[in-house]
């Protein structure tokens, strides 16, 4: 198998470029005061992206942490049929209505039988659960064998690691959640300890090691995701890997 931290050829539609990263960037500037604005750009990347991977036409998909539904409308225009699950019913009716096919449940307690859907896909939602890798495993779980499961995630000592809390973080979760309370007269939105937990680089890589080591999965790639491709080289260097990485993918296929 070749090593999932080479570059590999990626589909037409997919370029893991410097440009792209950049662009990805500027959006990411307005995740607080225009979300509907940076989780269209970030769908439309991440079908494209997921795409390089599996042919997506057909298949059945499932987003845990989908919210409210940013990524629906790519995936659909990609051919999959869109199953979505979100814990927080006020985060999928962010929209306005909660769209048919949306499942209210626990990521690391998934609702759907073993080897049920064809793709398993979540972005920036294992940061978010106290048992990441409980999750993880649950999304192999019911991937089908064959399928393709997708997991990227907002690193911790990464630039936006404490998210809104950000860089505060660097001197600790709770001491920036209570700063950020200082300043702004109310909680973050994602409170460390409770909706925010610390995720880092080393622990995805070891455990999708192991997964494919206990041979249910093989695995397909390991990449930060949105730096460009030349820079997969960083995820070799131990300290290096956590602070310039923003987000980490993992793309396993079940056996």
């Amino acid at each position: 198998m070749p090593s999932p931290m080479t570059s590999r050829p990626r589909s037409r539609a997919f370029r893991a470029t410097l440009r792209r990263s950049v662009r990805l960037l500027r959006e990411f500037r307005h995740e607080q005061d225009d979300p509907a604005r940076f989780y269209t750009a970030l769908a439309q990347d991440s079908a494209a992206q997921l795409a390089s991977y599996t042919d997506l036409e057909g298949t059945v998909l499932l987003d845990v942490g989908g919210g409210p539904g940013y990524f629906r409308d790519a995936f659909a225009a990609a051919g999959a049929t869109y199953l979505a699950l979100d814990s927080d019913v006020g985060e999928l009716a962010g929209l306005g209505t909660i769209a048919n096919g949306t499942v209210v449940g626990s990521g690391m307690q998934l609702p759907f039988r073993d080897r049920s859907v064809d793709v398993c896909y979540s972005s920036n939602v294992l940061e978010h659960v106290p048992e990441p890798w409980t999750m993880a495993r649950e999304m192999v779980r019911v991937t089908r064998p064959g399928g393709l499961v997708f997991i990227s995630y907002t690193v911790w000592f990464g630039p936006w690691g404490g998210h809104e809390t950000a860089p505060w973080h660097y001197l600790g979760g709770a001491r920036a959640r209570r700063r950020y309370a200082r300043t702004h007269g109310h909680e973050p939105k994602n409170r460390y300890g409770e909706s925010l937990f610390a995720v880092t680089v080393g622990a995805g890589l070891d455990w999708a090691r192991q997964e494919a080591a206990a041979g249910g999965v093989e695995l397909v790639d390991l990449s930060p995701r949105y730096n460009p491709w030349w820079s997969r080289w960083l995820l070799r260097v131990p300290v290096l890997r956590e602070v310039v990485t923003w987000n980490l993918v993992i793309v396993l296929r079940r056996r």
